[in-house]
């Protein structure tokens, strides 16, 4: 703990990948009395003493929840999320709240209202989103261990840009209470370590059936550690060709292609598949999004919690200004394309159109389920980019997100985690996504990755 608290006091000004932090003294006091139980020779939880960052995005009563948005600015939850409880419950230490693009909309932790998050790797650069402080601060070394949300790639997009891993569960393996909604059909808790070990701890962590959530699965929760004991020794590699086309950048698909080929000197089958509904993903994805959102944060009115304008004359102006305040500008314009797709007369077209494509989208991963274990593909069609490099054009942002919405379409498991660097020593990241439920698989084969990809001194 002190060691974090250290870098975080060295580097804090600089990466500003927390919003809120804890007292000092608080936590150090917390981890001396989880120290003192293990010297009495009591029991103590897998994840004594270690501190946990939590995106601002997550309920805890310890601090304030703001989502990074003035409409939520000094929001005081009165209830932890369930995946805060269980961090608790095994003695992780809650450190701090990091930072978020706004209500999780988009790529780059440049749309918080509070800060501008920079990448440890290169402070010029964007540490992704819209996880990008979790990411951060792992990178930074300034918490061991990070949970995030994943609503189109907002955990494995800034992990592969910072250079770590990142795991976005399967739909309904980790509870949602506690989460605040962007997507509902698509938002998951998923984690963010220094490397695949750590990230299965804490996915046990935090993995299973609660009922405070509908959408939570009543699934056993195997143990994720265990990755030398599965039965499997070598596993089938799907390997897409969609996602090797045109707008890919030359030295990320380099860095796929020699760890695919590592996967097949240890013996590993490569198979290549074809996901053809590909190409309809991002926009797919950003119909249902949005609408979804203009739902959700309808509730931000300025009527019974968060930020409320003032000087107006009747509930519409105050409404009205309440959110032309505290909401940003990509909130705002998300806003509206959701409600213009579920307007009467064009609900249709777009959101009922979108909704057929996401069902085709998951019978592409279904059919690739019947020849491959996982399917290996980039994260992102390039590493990270320059602070402020892409802000002033909002469909090139989006298109960041091309290869990681899918698996939130299809609601499978993915994991991002490092496997090289580009010419100015930017990370890259692999990632390997898995049938329904089938975290323990993805985990054992990012683990072989992860241990070749070391041997061989690619990371």
């Amino acid at each position: 703990m002190i060691s974090v608290l250290e870098m975080i006091a060295a580097k804090e000004t600089e990466i500003k990948a927390y919003i809120t932090v804890r007292k000092s003294a608080e936590l150090l006091a917390e981890a001396d009395r989880v120290d003192a139980r293990r010297i009495k020779g009591e029991q103590v939880g897998e994840l004594s003493g270690l501190p946990v960052a939590i995106k601002d995005n997550i309920c805890t009563k310890l601090m304030p929840t703001t989502c990074a948005s003035q409409i939520l600015k000094d929001y005081m939850s009165p209830y932890d999320a369930t995946v805060v409880e269980r961090i608790q419950a095994c003695d992780g230490i809650i450190i701090g709240k990091t930072n978020m693009d706004e209500f999780a909309m988009g790529s780059s932790t440049e749309n918080s209202s509070m800060q501008v998050t920079r990448n440890p790797q290169n402070t010029e650069y964007v540490p992704g989103g819209t996880s990008g402080g979790s990411a951060a601060a792992v990178a930074a070394n300034e918490t061991i261990l990070a949970i995030g949300s994943d609503t189109g790639g907002s955990i494995r997009q800034p992990a592969s840009y910072c250079g770590v891993v990142g795991m976005k569960p399967t739909y309904g393996r980790v509870s949602r209470y506690g989460l605040i909604a962007y997507a509902s059909s698509l938002d998951q808790i998923g984690v963010i370590s220094k490397d695949v070990e750590d990230a299965a701890l804490l996915m046990k962590t935090i993995a299973g059936y609660d009922p405070k959530d509908s959408t939570s699965c009543k699934m056993d929760v195997p143990d994720y550690l265990k990755f030398d004991h599965q039965e499997q020794k070598t596993f089938r590699i799907g390997v897409p060709d969609e996602y090797f086309g045109s707008g890919l950048n030359d030295e990320v698909r380099q860095s796929i292609k020699n760890a695919v080929a590592l996967l097949e000197k240890d013996g590993h089958n490569i198979i290549p598949i074809s996901l053809p509904h590909t190409r309809y993903v991002v926009p797919a994805y950003y119909i249902i999004a949005c609408s979804e959102a203009s739902s959700n944060l309808a509730r931000y009115s300025g009527v019974h919690f968060g930020l409320r304008a003032e000087n107006y004359k009747t509930t519409s102006e105050m409404m009205f200004r309440t959110r032309t305040q505290g909401f940003g500008a990509e909130v705002r314009r998300r806003i509206m394309l959701g409600t213009y797709a579920l307007s009467a007369g064009y609900y249709d077209a777009f959101y009922k159109k979108a909704s057929q494509v996401r069902t085709l989208i998951k019978k592409d991963f279904e059919e690739a389920f019947k020849v491959c274990d996982v399917v290996a593909h980039p994260v992102a069609p390039e590493t990270a980019f320059k602070v402020g490099e892409k802000t002033s054009d909002p469909l090139t942002m989006y298109l960041v997100d091309i290869y990681s919405t899918s698996a939130n379409m299809a609601g499978i498991p993915a994991i991002s985690l490092p496997c090289g660097r580009s010419s100015i020593g930017l990370p890259i990241g692999i990632q390997l996504a898995g049938n329904y439920f089938s975290e323990a698989t993805v985990l054992s084969a990012a683990y072989r990755l992860e241990r070749l990809l070391k041997e061989s001194k690619t990371w």
